[in-house]
């Protein structure tokens, strides 16, 4: 856990907000050469990416602040973003809903910024994770002493900006999401140089994290599962990215097919 990068007296720079930043600066880079690949004019990037991240974050903290109204002492904590708290799903919804509106506005065809949206999306939210980590926010559940993940486990000291229970082994969930984040990124760079219709990145992302997040909610401590069903909110939301993930490839792919089949 370093949630302070300088601290000179009052003056601190948080962690978690440089993260945040460059994973900001690394989704922009990303879209800026996906969108160009696609044919998207690099202004209607810019506008695009700038309204949708405002989105997102106002989307994020709203469902921060609901879910975990306990831990503000002060009207001003509802604010500060840069000591961590965000919603990875309330990002989604609030930045896909804005993105959605940009996009009838300029009349951009929806899957092609959809797959350059998914390859964005990942690697800024891949480097996010690693500021989770340092700010000890969406930390793991305690890793029970026979567990054979207790080598792995986290512990965080106690810290005054820190949500994460102090000096107790937890699930390293943050690391372990920026790592499949990056794996993700991977894969979708490699299906990007051969693309074979539109819509095929973000159906291979939607399928690929859905799942990551669902497996990741069991390990996750800051989510109470939904009372006689045993899974959290996110998990069912991650289902849900799966069978949008999967239908969206197979319309794709038969489109793609039929397209074929007319020449």
């Amino acid at each position: 856990m370093f949630p302070d990068l300088i601290k000179i007296g009052d003056f601190t720079i948080h962690t978690y907000g440089v993260l945040v930043a460059l994973g900001l600066i690394a989704s922009y880079l990303t879209a800026l050469k996906f969108g160009k690949k696609e044919g998207i004019d690099h202004k209607k990037i810019d506008n695009l990416f700038t309204f949708t991240v405002i989105g997102g974050i106002v989307g994020a903290r709203i469902f921060y602040v609901v879910e975990h109204h306990d831990q503000f002492r002060s009207f001003v904590d509802y604010f500060a973003v840069w000591k961590g708290g965000l919603d990875w799903f309330g990002g989604f919804i609030g930045g896909g809903l804005i993105l959605s509106f940009f996009l009838w506005k300029y009349k951009i065809p929806v899957l092609k910024i959809g797959d350059v949206a998914g390859i964005s999306v990942v690697i800024g939210h891949a480097i996010g994770r690693i500021g989770c980590t340092c700010a000890g926010c969406c930390y793991g559940k305690p890793v029970p002493p026979d567990s054979p993940f207790r080598d792995l486990a986290i512990i965080f000291p106690k810290h005054e900006h820190g949500s994460a229970p102090a000096g107790i082994p937890l699930y390293p969930t943050q690391p372990a999401e920026a790592l499949g984040n990056f794996l993700i990124f991977g894969v979708l760079f490699f299906l990007y140089r051969n693309k074979k219709f539109d819509g095929e990145i973000l159906s291979v992302y939607l399928v690929l994290y859905g799942i990551e997040r669902f497996l990741l909610e069991f390990w996750r401590g800051v989510t109470p599962p939904i009372p006689y069903l045993g899974i959290t909110w996110n998990q069912i939301v991650s289902l849900l990215m799966v069978l949008g993930g999967i239908a969206l490839f197979v319309y794709g792919m038969r489109k793609k097919n039929e397209a074929v089949q007319t020449l």
